[in-house]
């Protein structure tokens, strides 16, 4: 590796160990989910699960995935980023290899539960090991770019990936393919990237009560969308697990700030650079959620597009999010760190303005929203993160990662909630039926406009207030 103690690798080509070993880690990840949804109903079949079972077959990893984030990242800047990371692709790996022991859908649930533990200790750190490498932004921005374009790509081919090992393979072949991913990642890791030194951790006792509430605070937060759409607005259920939530938020708030050693330090969280970024990623898992939702339904239920032409018409914004990666560079020596996260931002924005307002009006509105949202967040998913990392010490870098990869899940969620609540409070019958009254198509289409300008007026606050915050602030929080 090209590393001394004074100055990290000079190009993205002298790193090219690491940056292997870090983009299979992200596509491990962004494979995982993909590429098992293809097969639910076969697992489904063979394992006589239920509905719910498959629901949690998912679920189970995007909870615990999501809700121990915080605490993997306080641990990796506690007991070393690369330590964590390889531990985690060791537990990957196993939990893999498990799942051809699989006889029951309780099993592989338990099974996709320990590779949610492997994505937390691994995902928020690949990017914290990104930034650490190089000591300039713009190789930063490159690196980062690079690695998510690698996970981008698995997002994309899952499925078609999926369909074809299931026409040759066992389902069980899906998530042992994880197992070479992880050893490639394993190595890169290993001989690409120096165990971290005692300056760059920090030997603060660890916060259990605090680790405790924000992982109760964020499954809660990340369990109540599911439970809107899947019981409705009207049940009790998903408005009680939304004000345990809250709760538990303001719980772990309070013991933040009155925490001698507190797991996650607020004041770091409240700077200009760090308060922004988490805002810019909140504003695009919001809306590229959201909108997803949105037009999946439309698509198919409103237009009546069978489930293939329904894909394709999802096209646009896979097209943008994998190709979009060549633009981010230019456009962050051109614009900045700051203003290109704005004007990304902004375009988010926009895409959700076009689809709220025009969207209903033909699939021409509804691909250009889908490339303006696409565009905005691919390149908000590098720059804001790597924005939130300049504005941290040292030495909490991987929480921060963590922090905004978490802020990234918990919108998501929110946004298919409010998008589920509104087209639950405002169309009468069961949506997901073949034949539509022309009463529930008008009603359909204004709880569309309703969900997307919704949606706009909560991102363009988010942005708007990213914006202001970083006003004057890039040379305070780099401090």
């Amino acid at each position: 590796m090209d590393n001394d103690e004074k100055h990290g690798p000079r190009s993205l080509r002298a790193a090219w160990v690491a940056l292997t070993g870090l983009s299979a880690v992200f596509l491990v990840e962004m494979l995982d989910n993909s590429i098992l949804n293809v097969a639910l109903p076969t697992i489904g079949r063979e394992l006589h699960a239920s509905t719910v079972a498959l629901q949690w077959v998912t679920g189970a990893y995007a909870v615990v995935f999501g809700g121990l984030m915080l605490l993997c990242g306080a641990l990796a800047d506690r007991y070393g980023r690369r330590r964590v990371m390889l531990a985690g692709l060791a537990l990957l790996g196993l939990a893999s290899l498990a799942t051809a022991f699989v006889t029951t859908a309780e099993q592989l649930i338990a099974v996709r539960a320990l590779m949610g533990v492997a994505a937390a200790m691994t995902t928020p750190g690949s990017l914290a090991l990104a930034f650490r490498l190089f000591d300039d932004d713009g190789l930063r921005v490159r690196a980062t770019t690079l690695i998510s374009t690698v996970g981008l790509v698995g997002l994309a081919v899952g499925p078609p990936v999926g369909g074809f090992v299931l026409a040759v393979a066992p389902w069980q072949t899906l998530l042992l393919i994880n197992v070479p991913i992880a050893a490639l990642a394993t190595a890169g890791v290993r001989f690409g990237i120096a165990a971290d030194g005692p300056a760059e951790l920090h030997r603060d006792p660890m916060d259990l009560p605090g680790a405790a509430l924000g992982t109760a605070a964020i499954v809660l937060a990340l369990v109540a969308p599911a439970l809107f759409v899947g019981e409705g607005a009207r049940s009790w259920a998903p408005w009680a697990t939304t004000a345990a939530a809250l709760a538990g938020a303001a719980l772990f708030a309070v013991r933040e700030r009155t925490a001698r050693h507190p797991l996650l330090d607020l004041a770091l969280v409240a700077r200009p650079l760090v308060s922004a970024g988490l805002a810019y990623k909140a504003a695009a898992g919001l809306a590229t959620a959201g909108l997803g939702y949105l037009v999946t339904l439309q698509l198919q239920l409103d237009w009546g597009w069978p489930p293939a032409l329904a894909a394709l018409g999802m096209l646009p914004q896979v097209i943008v999010l994998v190709a979009g990666g060549a633009f981010i560079g230019p456009l962050v020596r051109r614009a900045g760190l700051g203003r290109a996260a704005g004007l990304s931002a902004a375009a988010v924005v926009a895409g959700l303005a076009v689809y709220g307002s025009l969207g209903r009006f033909g699939y021409v509105w509804v691909a250009l929203a889908l490339v303006l949202v696409a565009a905005g967040m691919r390149v908000v998913g590098v720059v804001a993160g790597v924005t939130v990392l300049r504005g941290l010490p040292e030495n909490r870098t991987t929480i921060g990662a963590a922090l905004a990869d978490t802020a990234t899940e918990v919108t998501s969620g929110a946004g298919i909630a409010v998008t589920g609540t509104i087209l639950a409070a405002l169309v009468t019958g069961t949506v997901a039926t073949s034949h539509w009254s022309a009463r529930q198509s008008a009603e359909f289409e204004r709880a569309v406009t309703v969900s997307g300008l919704t949606l706009t007026v909560v991102a363009a606050a988010l942005v708007g207030w990213a914006m202001l915050r970083t006003r004057g602030a890039a040379g305070q929080d780099a401090a």
